[in-house]
């Protein structure tokens, strides 16, 4: 059985295949900074997708898409913010996407919620 780790990088690996088959072209992975990290950058159509990925074993401690916390998604935010102004992209579309991973057996369930959470700065 994988560690937490491995088995967060199997899910960002998953989700990366599922998302260039939804039609994302996919610009980074683990894009860190000293105040976070986001788990994909995409970009779809002509926005800039900031892609937190969600992997669970079990519904436990509830689905894998309610799993991200106001302080995490504040987090996502400022270094989302940082990385538009870094690739002078401040003015670009940009939005909050999950993909939430649920691995039953050998089967993946994914989804990928779309404007998953708005900015969170405050």
């Amino acid at each position: 059985m994988l560690n937490n780790r491995q088995f967060g990088r199997e899910g960002e690996s998953i989700a990366v295949d599922h998302l260039k088959k939804n039609g994302y072209k996919i610009l980074q992975q683990n894009y860190r900074i000293k105040l976070g990290e986001i788990d994909i950058i995409a970009k779809d159509r002509d926005s800039i997708v900031f892609i937190e990925v969600k992997t669970r074993r079990t519904t436990r401690y509830g689905e894998p898409k309610w799993a991200i916390t106001p302080r995490k998604k504040k987090k996502i935010s400022m270094v989302a913010l940082w990385y538009l102004k870094e690739t002078n992209q401040s003015h670009s579309r940009a939005r909050f996407d999950v993909v939430a991973i649920r691995t039953v057996g050998a089967t993946d369930e994914i989804e990928i919620i779309k404007n998953a959470f708005e900015l969170a700065y405050t």
